[in-house]
């Protein structure tokens, strides 16, 4: 899109170019008026009009006039516009009243003639030149008539001819100042609302093609004529050229057909080819009554985010006003399960079945803190963090309150200061999950786990929270959802909490990602803002 400077430059340009083509075609009426003069002065027609009383004014007048309109010609293209069009009309002026005097019985026609240099000198300058031109013209005939009148050469011309026609000179130098003003403006107006909507269509343009949506624009004869890039990726390899939709993409130009036919919309996600993603084709005509039609195409990943995000929402919202309700009964089942686990009427064998309740009631508990947290999105606080000193600190206070038996749990840092900013309190939040995920899943069969945070910086200096166990890894097919709510490989688990820790992650303007490890285990790692950071929605 071209800069509003860039587009006034241009808007200027084309307005000084027809200028240049107004002042041409002047010139080449004054060249024609004096080469006119000269058939008079010179040629047989003169001589069947009338005699020049001045026969040497006469010839010298119109040799001169011809000489000059054809330098005025010559040099129409360069110089400025109202120094040549000043010059140009002032020598017409003084011409006309030499021409009167010299030719007496031609004074009429001459000054007619004048007619419309005065107006065209008063279209090209601005209204006061051009009233001044026009004023010359009337004083310059004034003085001719009484100059004449004076030495006896008047050939009996009446006064009120030269005051109509310095009327005359005055009321179309007026007229056409203010139409040539007018039209300007017009034209102004006109080159500043086609720059904009020049550069309306390139917004426009520029959005089309940058949509992450695809869109495409089938004729009547299945021909492909637009396509904008996200739709070119769609559509892979077969969307290169000008093709016919049935050949790019058979199955989409077969759904196209059942639309036609039928009116509606298949709302089943479909691949247009085995390595690209699928998407949900939608289609519209361009005109009502037209034969091309829109086809857009939505990513079906995004499609299904933004239902998932509306369910998350849903849910929140239902489990925000449930939260009592079913934490108050909870409670209650784990005291009572606690009291009777304190009888001692109670047989070991049913002692086993109230360990299990007490178990699942804790499992219910945590499902319900970690919906809760859903739906609060509590908004972070941060602050400047040492980020090996909080990993140092984490370790100590992790072991002291989860007895670890055989497993380990270390913190690797350099020793020197990383600063970071972070809310602190949903960072401990974040690592807790992660480190309990390590420990539960990240061990060898019959081993202990063993699970490290190492501290350190990326190679553009943010600093990162890696939390690394030794165990299996993480299938790639696994991987792929670890973050999607409610995905979970355990039959103890309630897929919420990578997903949390993640949305925390996200408040506080980090990153948190799986990144595979060749030599085995797995590694999640959190990318945090930096100290400089300025952005703390």
């Amino acid at each position: 899109m071209a800069p509003p400077d860039a587009a006034t430059a241009d808007a200027r340009s084309v307005h000084h170019a027809e200028i240049r083509r107004e002042l041409y075609f002047f010139t080449l009426y004054r060249v024609f008026e004096a080469a006119l003069l000269c058939l008079t002065v010179f040629g047989p027609v003169g001589e069947l009009l009338a005699q020049p009383r001045h026969p040497q004014l006469a010839a010298a007048v119109a040799l001169a006039y011809l000489l000059g309109a054809a330098v005025l010609f010559a040099t129409g293209r360069r110089g400025a516009v109202e120094t040549q069009v000043a010059a140009g009309v002032a020598g017409d002026v003084l011409v006309t009243a030499l021409a009167m005097h010299a030719l007496p019985s031609l004074a009429s026609s001459i000054a007619m003639m004048l007619l419309f240099n005065v107006g065209a000198a008063a279209l090209l300058l601005p209204m006061r030149r051009g009233l001044a031109v026009a004023g010359a013209a009337s004083l310059a005939l004034l003085l001719q008539y009484a100059w004449s009148v004076a030495v006896g050469e008047d050939e009996g011309r009446p006064a009120v001819e030269v005051v109509m026609y310095a009327t005359s000179y005055l009321a179309l130098a007026t007229l056409t100042s203010l139409l040539g003003r007018q039209l300007r403006a017009s034209q102004a107006l006109a080159e500043q609302r086609g720059s904009q909507v020049a550069n309306l269509a390139e917004v426009n343009e520029l959005i089309i093609r940058r949509m992450r949506t695809g869109v495409l624009l089938v004729d009547g004869d299945d021909e492909i004529r637009l396509a904008n890039e996200a739709a070119m990726l769609q559509l892979g390899d077969a969307g290169q050229g000008r093709r016919l939709l049935a050949t790019a993409a058979p199955a989409l130009e077969a759904r196209l057909r059942r639309w036609e036919r039928d009116g509606h919309n298949d709302p089943t996600p479909m691949q247009l080819a085995s390595d690209l993603p699928e998407v949900l084709p939608r289609f519209a005509r361009l005109l009502a009554e037209g034969d091309q039609v829109l086809v857009f195409l939505d990513d079906a990943e995004l499609a299904s985010r933004r239902a998932e995000s509306l369910t998350l929402a849903t849910l929140g919202r239902f489990s925000a006003s449930l939260a009592h309700e079913i934490r108050n009964p909870l409670a209650a089942i784990s005291y009572a399960t606690q009291l009777l686990e304190e009888s001692r009427d109670i047989p070991e064998a049913d002692r086993r079945l109230l360990e299990i309740i007490y178990q699942q009631t804790r499992r219910m508990n945590g499902i319900v803190e970690n919906v809760l947290g859903l739906a609060r999105r509590e908004r972070a606080q941060p602050e400047h963090v040492d980020l090996g000193e909080f990993a140092r600190h984490f370790v100590a206070d992790y072991r002291n309150s989860h007895p670890l038996d055989r497993d380990t749990l270390d913190a690797r840092t350099d020793g020197r200061p990383l600063p970071c900013l972070v809310d602190r309190r949903q960072l401990q939040q974040i690592v807790t999950v992660l480190v309990h995920n390590a420990l539960v899943y990240g061990r060898m069969p019959g081993e202990p786990a063993r699970v490290s945070l190492h501290v350190h910086r990326d190679a553009r200096g943010a600093p990162l929270l890696d939390v690394i166990d030794r165990g299996p890894g993480i299938p790639e097919a696994v991987a792929g959802q670890l973050f999607h709510p409610f995905f979970t490989t355990s039959s103890l688990g309630t897929g919420l909490g990578l997903y949390i820790a993640r949305e925390m992650c996200l408040a506080n303007q980090a990153d948190l990602s799986h990144v595979a490890l060749p030599a085995g285990g797995a590694c999640f790692r959190i990318r945090l803002a930096g100290e400089r950071a300025i952005d703390t929605a």
